[in-house]
């Protein structure tokens, strides 16, 4: 049934009974297939009784693991689960819950966040999560108002009924809201689990937040939809990932490329830990994984990286590098895997293969517009139903994507246009470089100018003058960044991706 599955509750009846679905580091029992599919039969019943169901909007703002990934999936089954950051502010949990729209707002018990006060002053009513793992990881009960009344249209979600609402990043302009349908997500995992090969005996290791698109479809529906087992970490924590590998043995995981080079930088430490839990794959979406680091990563750890290509509003994947013995190509983000994928002009024409343009997709997984937004929406399809990505890339004649760089990103120099990950790639090269984002600052007469951040490997000095003469060589002089940062960290966002927009601000060139 899960094969085809059009909803999130056809697809949790992919496993067994007694098959192990959600695990988490530290010892609770892992929590069935039976025991997922009773949970999610409880809450939409208890939610309907709340007078939630169908298309209402339910915030969820949950501390990292297991809950977070069965309290959206056991939302999602029969009302719109709307993941937040639990890091956010009250300011911006004023303005989610407000555009959401949200009829209910569900928090960990005895958890203390502004999300409370929010809700409280814009009159959302709360529901409060108590985690039971001592039924199974994940498994939880919803002490829930009682607001009289049932829901208007109750029971088990349908393929064209919103599932998941996320936002845009809103790196220049407000956020967006993307309303994916049932049948998005589950084509999106879908095709996640065909371009992987998941089978009932793998095994993830999620690392990914659990309020970002990456994390709740590649890292949790993906696999669930082939009666796989996933173990819930309760974040990212490079020093703790082995001490989970080794407990979890995992069979793959996936993560953005920030986090594969933090892991890299520990994995001299746990040479043993490697052996002994051979990966099928490590998979790496979100952004762009520089070359080297596919190449450092392969050697670590003796298993392919795939590379894929993902957004939100396609439900993630869009593309993928595919698994031995197909060719995978460091630097290219692989072949589509799920939807239709093109290159067009900036009239939506289609390009031939080769040609620079605009990346656009069609296809099962792909939203039907961003909601209460005309204006935006008339930007972003073609007349054909095309979606324009913002990505700017390449299709070979093989069908491999290469992204040259998002088109709001390309640095402007004079009229001369630079893909910033062109640079990045050039000082990746550098022997003392572990870390490279090239971003553009203000210029008072080229408009702008390149510029780029770095992070040296352990126990290396650099000068400035020396990564600019090495990049000279490799780049045409306008190309080579005017200015380069060298810095302990540089600055990410809420999900690990390095963002080049508004860097120059942030670190006080702009």
């Amino acid at each position: 049934m899960a094969g085809q599955a059009e909803t999130i509750a056809e697809l949790l009846a992919a496993g067994a009974d007694d098959a192990p679905a959600l695990e988490a580091p530290g010892g609770p029992a892992p929590l069935t297939y039976g025991g997922l599919r009773a949970l999610a039969h409880r809450v939409v019943g208890e939610l309907n009784a709340a007078g939630i169901g169908r298309g209402d909007r339910v915030a969820i703002v949950l501390p990292h693991g297991p809950e977070a990934a069965t309290a959206f999936m056991a939302i999602g089954a029969g009302a719109t689960a709307a993941p937040l950051n639990p890091a956010y502010k009250a300011e911006e949990f004023e303005f989610y819950l407000t555009d959401l729209q949200a009829r209910l707002l569900v928090v960990a018990a005895g958890e203390d966040t502004p999300a409370l006060a929010v809700a409280a002053k814009l009159g959302v009513p709360v529901a409060r999560l108590h985690p039971t793992p001592e039924t199974g990881a994940g498994d939880f009960r919803l002490d829930l108002p009682r607001n009289g009344g049932a829901a208007a249209q109750g029971g088990p979600a349908e393929p064209d009924d919103v599932a998941l609402v996320l936002h845009t990043s809103g790196t220049t302009s407000r956020p967006k809201i993307v309303p994916l349908a049932q049948r998005n997500v589950c084509a999106s995992a879908r095709h996640i689990r065909e371009s992987l090969a998941f089978t009932a005996a793998d095994r993830g290791l999620n690392i990914m937040p659990l309020f970002h698109i990456h994390g709740l479809i590649a890292g949790i529906l993906a696999p669930l939809s082939a009666g796989g087992a996933v173990s819930c970490t309760p974040g990212f924590n490079a020093l703790k990932f082995f001490g989970w590998m080794s407990e979890a043995r995992p069979t793959w995981y996936t993560a953005v490329p920030t986090m594969h080079q933090a892991i890299l930088g520990r994995a001299s430490r746990a040479r043993d830990v490697i052996a002994a839990n051979p990966l099928r794959f490590l998979r790496s979406s979100s952004s762009s994984l520089p070359p080297q680091v596919m190449a450092e990563l392969e050697a670590t750890f003796g298993a392919p990286v795939i590379e894929a290509y993902g957004m939100t509003e396609a439900a993630h994947q869009m593309a993928s590098n595919p698994l031995p013995p197909r060719a995978r190509h460091p630097g290219s983000v692989g072949v589509a895997a799920g939807p239709e994928i093109r290159i067009i002009d900036r009239d939506g024409r289609p390009l031939p293969a080769g040609e620079t343009g605009e990346i656009a997709i069609r296809g099962p997984n792909v939203m039907s517009g961003y909601e209460a937004n005309p204006g935006a929406n008339a930007e972003a399809f073609t007349a054909d139903g095309f979606f324009r990505t913002g990505d700017q890339g390449t299709l070979d004649p093989e069908g491999y994507v290469r992204i040259t760089g998002r088109l709001k990103e390309i640095i402007n120099r004079g009229g001369e246009k630079i893909s910033p990950r062109e640079v990045d790639e050039v000082l990746m090269d550098h022997p003392a470089v572990s870390q490279c984002v090239a971003f553009a600052m203000p210029h008072d007469k080229l408009g702008e100018e390149v510029a780029a951040a770095i992070v040296l490997r352990e126990g290396q000095t650099v000068a400035e003058a020396e990564l600019r003469r090495f990049a000279s060589e490799r780049l045409a002089s306008f190309k080579v960044p005017a200015k380069i940062l060298v810095l302990d960290e540089i600055p990410k966002g809420a999900t690990g991706k390095l963002q080049r927009i508004g860097l120059a601000a942030k670190l006080g060139l702009g």
